[in-house]
């Protein structure tokens, strides 16, 4: 997962902000019209969609258009999305494991296919590669909330299970069934987070070369440019030379 996030810095510092924006901004919506529809309209009694709307304030998502998904779900006219898990493997033997929330799982399946296949890699079953991964808890701190000491002490009083401090903030993994509570917890002494989501963490990573994780790269682009595809995870791993290679 460390490689991923490294991937997608790289990427977004290669140009494509506006038009990542612009896709985030259509998931973020696509996820909260979603959580409004599978539980209440009404953020204080629907946690996924409180977690939705927080993460989406994150990316500086207009209340216009976090509204607007809302009523969408309100109004029924909004299209029936189905959570989809695809899993298979990428370049060099790296598991990778795709959500999306889809309208159409044959159009889906088959753009989730195509990008496997154009990468040199191979769709699998669901369940080929999940095994090797865990479902955890994951939120989100800027760097400014503190200091690694300050978050690490906030992060073990609030029950979660590791920190990872650098310099683009702070990541606080928690069990997965945790989660609220923890970010609760968190909130009291930190504030809100950046994010706060359940994630596939790997339990051991891959390394992969240069080749190889050009082509990864591809493959992660390939499908976080899909409409349908809410994340992408790995377990690969790149050394700091390839990454600085990379970053060229």
């Amino acid at each position: 997962m460390a490689g991923h996030s490294q991937f997608k810095n790289i990427m977004h510092r290669k140009g494509r902000q506006d038009a990542v924006r612009s896709k985030m901004f259509s998931k973020l919506a696509r996820e909260i019209t979603v959580a409004a529809k599978t539980g209440m309209p009404d953020p204080n009694m629907n946690p996924r969609l409180r977690l939705a709307i927080q993460n989406a304030k994150a990316q500086s998502m207009p209340k216009d258009n976090i509204e607007r998904a809302i009523k969408k779900a309100a109004g029924g006219d909004g299209e029936n999305y189905d959570e989809v898990r695809y899993e298979g493997y990428g370049p060099g033997g790296v598991a990778v494991i795709v959500e999306a929330l889809t309208d159409n799982r044959n159009r889906t399946a088959s753009n989730v296919r195509s990008s496997f296949t154009k990468a040199g890699g191979a769709l699998g079953e669901t369940g080929s590669v999940s095994f090797s991964f865990d479902r955890v808890g994951e939120i989100v701190y800027k760097p400014e909330v503190g200091d690694a000491d300050k978050v690490m002490e906030a992060a073990i009083e609030a029950g979660a299970e590791d920190v990872v401090s650098d310099e683009d903030g702070h990541t606080i993994i928690c069990g997965f069934e945790d989660m609220g509570e923890v970010s609760k917890a968190l909130e009291a002494t930190l504030g809100e987070a950046s994010s706060v989501k359940s994630v596939w963490k790997p339990q051991n990573t891959v390394p992969v070369d240069e080749e190889k994780a050009q082509s990864l790269m591809k493959l992660i682009e390939s499908l976080e440019d899909d409409d349908d595809v809410q994340n992408v995870y790995s377990n690969f791993e790149v050394s700091e030379e390839v990454m600085a290679k990379l970053s060229a």
